[in-house]
């Protein structure tokens, strides 16, 4: 039986959220991913690894939708952005009613970091105000960057990481013969670190001021054998971590 919840019959849904109050809503953009990758490559790596991870926890799957906060890709062709007070509301409402059938444990499935603001205030809002309800986001991301950082993947915009993760939806998509040799810029490295940093970071505004052609990265990293495994290999890791502090907030109900 399908875990979907768009492709279940509603008895179906009841029966799932019953058996186990857990729901999985992956999130992702649709944004210039170079000539190379589909605009869509974020959304569907968050699919992707949420399928999984609903898998491993015996979860339906809610799906939110293709589009995610890109300002930073706004103007560039293919690229929707959504503002954040769009995409907060269709957020709450999409919560509101799956926890008025019954879900009592979100997961929010995270690929684009564009979300991140948006999904942190949504989900202390959620929890806050529903008693007993509890939301876990996991920024599959950064597990992807942590997992593969030993095999010499990167989680670079449009870079290896995320040739993976196409590759194992649909190779079809993926389009390496355009992506020309490896960009390697020293620039790009640091200004994604300095915006991914934990204690400080700056912010960038324009994806060209990483790289002047919107992307970077070594696509050509990317392979069937480990695109075979990226899914399950990236959602079994978030389940441990999910599955330990849904644990622990039993503990301290």
């Amino acid at each position: 039986m399908t875990r979907l919840l768009s492709a279940m019959t509603s008895p179906e849904v009841t029966d799932q959220i019953e058996r186990n109050p857990i729901a999985v809503i992956p999130f992702g953009s649709v944004e210039q991913h170079g000539p190379h990758l589909p605009n869509g490559t974020d959304t569907i790596a968050a699919s992707l690894v949420a399928d999984a991870l609903a898998d491993e926890l015996d979860a339906l799957i809610v799906p939110f939708g293709p589009y995610g906060v890109t300002p930073i890709h706004a103007g560039h062709p293919g690229t929707v952005d959504l503002s954040r007070s769009t995409f907060e509301s269709l957020l709450i409402d999409i919560c509101e009613e799956v926890i008025g059938m019954g879900v009592r444990r979100l997961v929010f499935v995270n690929w684009h970091e564009g979300n991140i603001a948006s999904l942190d205030a949504v989900a202390t809002d959620i929890q806050d105000r529903y008693q007993g309800v509890y939301v876990v986001t996991s920024q599959a991301c950064y597990v992807a960057q942590r997992l593969y950082a030993t095999e010499g993947g990167e989680l670079t915009h449009g870079g290896g990481i995320e040739t993976m993760a196409v590759m194992a939806a649909d190779p079809d998509l993926v389009h390496l013969e355009r992506s020309g040799d490896p960009t390697r810029s020293e620039k790009a490295s640091a200004l994604d670190e300095m915006r991914r940093g934990r204690e400080t970071h700056g912010y960038i505004t324009d994806v060209t001021e990483i790289d002047p052609q919107g992307w970077y990265g070594n696509p050509q990293w990317a392979n069937a054998e480990r695109s075979s495994t990226f899914a399950g290999t990236v959602a079994a890791e978030i389940a441990k971590a999910v599955k330990a502090i849904f644990d622990l907030r039993e503990d301290t109900r």
